[in-house]
């Protein structure tokens, strides 16, 4: 039996200076996680044949309807998202509802956050990231293209939450 072909193609690694384009995301009634995923790819570029790791090759994405995203499970009670004041005593923990309640695109910032790298690159990167919590965005001067979702599927005898 043959030995499996070695492929000595060095990785594309592209230079700078990507255009960078428009897309918008309508997260009514899609799962966090999905779209977030969904979302923190198209940031860093990976839906390009150009992606490179190390450079800021992604799109801007405009997120509507962030107040209208679906958890599944118990997660908007049993979710909890810690923030601390840095002084002693000053952790303040609430629950997805809650912080859906008080600031609604929180949760989708913190999720796509959660998704891109730390570190200069990814502060750069998480800056084209505009998030609203209802279906109105200034952005329309830059003709965003629509992002796909696939359909949520729901489980048997759940009721959505959306």
């Amino acid at each position: 039996m043959p030995a499996a072909a070695v492929h000595n193609r060095p990785t594309f690694q592209a230079k700078g200076g990507f255009p960078h384009g428009w897309h918008v995301a309508d997260v009514e009634g899609q799962t966090l996680g999905r779209a977030a995923t969904k979302i923190a790819d198209i940031l860093r570029g990976k839906h390009k044949p150009t992606y490179t790791a190390h450079e800021d090759a992604g799109d801007f994405v405009v997120v509507i309807n962030a107040g209208k995203v679906h958890l599944s499970g118990k997660k908007w009670s049993g979710k909890l998202y810690r923030d601390h004041s840095l002084f002693p005593g000053g952790l303040r923990t609430q629950t997805a509802e809650q912080l859906v309640k008080r600031h609604p695109a929180d949760l989708i910032k913190r999720a796509v956050w959660g998704m891109l790298p730390k570190g200069p690159l990814g502060r750069r990167i998480y800056k084209k990231l505009k998030v609203y919590a209802g279906a109105e965005h200034p952005h329309a001067a830059q003709e965003p293209k629509p992002i796909k979702f696939p359909p949520r599927a729901v489980a048997k005898g759940s009721v959505p939450n959306a």
